[in-house]
């Protein structure tokens, strides 16, 4: 995340307390200057996200109902999604979120948690922004099993073009095997792992 004068959070909890709790504890993160929104129901949050999409979402899985997190994190796949714990919640329930804050941690734990989850979306950022459109276009045809001259068909570009962006994308991401350039494109959202299934042994 370039810009750490003013991340965008939205605080999604029922309970204003704890929605004022985890604003106060935001403001003491240094080297972070956070603008938060908090929310108490899904149908605002729902409207929110869609005029104010912010980098980090806090919320508490209680309020999502029949909405799951990844179904938020497919419109929005740019959110950090941090699950507010105010009791006990079925850890599948958690699988989807990028990490999770309690009531009863300790601001210092907060704070690390904070930290950890900005420093790796400026990391996966910087990751992603090397790389053209058309060069994850080629990653997405690589990751699904398609040979060189399938994928210049598809773009319509040659195969020696399809060659040199395949070189250009392994000096890049440092990555030289098909295995591991899956799990990137699935980590950045190039591709949903259903669409790789069969396509790398």
């Amino acid at each position: 995340m370039k810009n750490n004068d003013n991340i965008k959070v939205v605080i999604a909890d029922n309970s204003a307390i704890i929605r004022a709790g985890i604003t106060t504890v935001l403001k003491r993160l240094p080297n972070y200057t956070f603008s938060t929104n908090e929310i108490s129901n899904l149908e605002t949050l729902q409207m929110f996200l869609r005029l104010h999409t912010p980098e980090i979402l806090l919320i508490n899985p209680l309020i999502l109902s029949n909405n799951t997190i990844s179904a938020i994190k497919k419109e929005f796949p740019k959110i950090k999604t941090v699950a507010i714990l105010s009791s006990f919640i079925d850890s599948k329930t958690l699988t989807d979120f990028d990490d999770t804050i309690s009531i009863f941690d300790e601001t210092d734990s907060i704070i690390t948690k904070m930290d950890g989850l900005l420093t790796k979306n400026e990391e996966e950022s910087t990751d992603t922004e090397q790389l053209s459109y058309r060069e994850k276009e080629i990653i997405a045809c690589i990751v699904k099993g398609m040979t060189n001259k399938a994928i210049a068909d598809k773009l319509s570009i040659s195969i020696h073009t399809v060659i040199t962006h395949r070189r250009n994308i392994t000096k890049k991401l440092q990555i030289h095997s098909a295995a591991g350039l899956a799990i990137y494109a699935i980590v950045n959202k190039i591709v949903e792992i259903q669409d790789i299934k069969g396509g790398i042994n």
